[in-house]
């Protein structure tokens, strides 16, 4: 496998064609996506980014090979912070379970566009000023330590997000949703709906999950070919994954502080870089030993249920 112009555009069509298959035949009507179609492709896309991973192996060498898995499972875990911001969007907004998986598809499209950009822009920046990997090293402690005093409940506020409030002056928007659609026309007039607003919403908050995860997996790797493809597999399997865990996101609690010390483990291995190279096998090692921690002590020791007030 050679990392060529060609092989690059070869994989973005493989990527596109995956999506449109999904998007065009498999989910062509809005419906709301069951249990068990969501484990069944959570299963598809897990097994086909394993495949891929083992075609680095075997075409790029154990290093490659091993920097993609921690690279994917990185991202992966991460993905589950914006995975809870989604349902709190979707809560928000009332969003109908029918349409929430065509927003996460076209929300999931821009993903893939605009991390794309900041790979290529940080690997090149990376490359060229090596300081810059000691900053990035203390941003990501300085994010881990954030993370984990921040209590882990996001909060939802449309009226504070700039490119949100940017569309509702410019833009006129109908007060209720117009089935699945993004735009109407009614008297000559385009009007966005509340779902495009919706959409707005996830790729903005996106944009500020992606300042956590990229240079995340930049510290794994600096091949921009493996940043940016176990990128692209972990985002392929986001939307199967948000209607797999849904209901039992919630549960995960203490996964919150497992993210953030596998962020400052991050950052302390790129800090000490130029005196010793951690191995990536004990990379792997000790990013898979959180998260199986965090997840099992999580279900251990649920979280209390809170008691509500006693009016006096």
């Amino acid at each position: 496998m050679e990392n060529t112009p060609l092989f690059w555009v070869g994989f973005n069509i493989f990527v596109l064609a995956m999506l449109m298959l999904d998007l065009l035949v498999f989910n062509r009507k809005a419906h709301v996506v069951t249990m068990r179609e969501a484990l069944s492709w959570s299963a598809f896309w897990i097994a086909l980014s394993l495949s891929f991973n083992y075609l680095v192996y075997r075409t790029m060498g154990p290093q490659a090979g091993l920097e993609f898995l921690t690279g994917y499972l990185i991202e992966k875990s991460l993905s589950v912070d914006n995975l809870f911001v989604f349902l709190l969007i979707f809560t928000y907004f009332q969003v109908p379970q029918q349409y929430q998986h065509k927003i996460l598809f076209w929300g999931i499209i821009g993903a893939l566009v605009l991390r794309a950009i900041f790979i290529l822009a940080g690997a090149a920046l990376l490359a060229k000023f090596h300081f810059l990997m000691y900053v990035l090293g203390a941003f990501l402690v300085y994010t881990g330590i954030k993370m984990a005093t921040s209590g882990g409940e996001p909060q939802i506020d449309p009226d504070s997000n700039p490119v949100v409030r940017f569309l509702s002056r410019h833009l006129p928007i109908t007060s209720k949703l117009e089935g699945g659609k993004f735009f109407v026309r009614k008297e000559k007039l385009l009007f966005a709906t509340p779902l495009f607003v919706v959409l707005v919403m996830v790729e903005t908050t996106d944009v500020i999950f992606a300042a956590d995860s990229i240079p995340a997996i930049l510290a794994i790797s600096r091949d921009t070919f493996i940043v940016y493809t176990s990128n692209v597999f972990a985002l392929l399997g986001l939307r199967a994954l948000y209607f797999a865990l849904a209901g039992l996101m919630k549960l995960f609690h203490y996964l919150h502080y497992g993210l953030s010390l596998i962020l400052i483990f991050i950052g302390g291995k790129l800090l000490i870089a130029e005196i010793y190279v951690l191995p990536m096998t004990i990379s792997l090692g000790v990013v898979g030993l959180i998260l199986t921690l965090s997840v099992v002590v999580s279900l251990l020791f649920p979280k209390a249920a809170e008691v509500p007030k006693q009016v006096p």
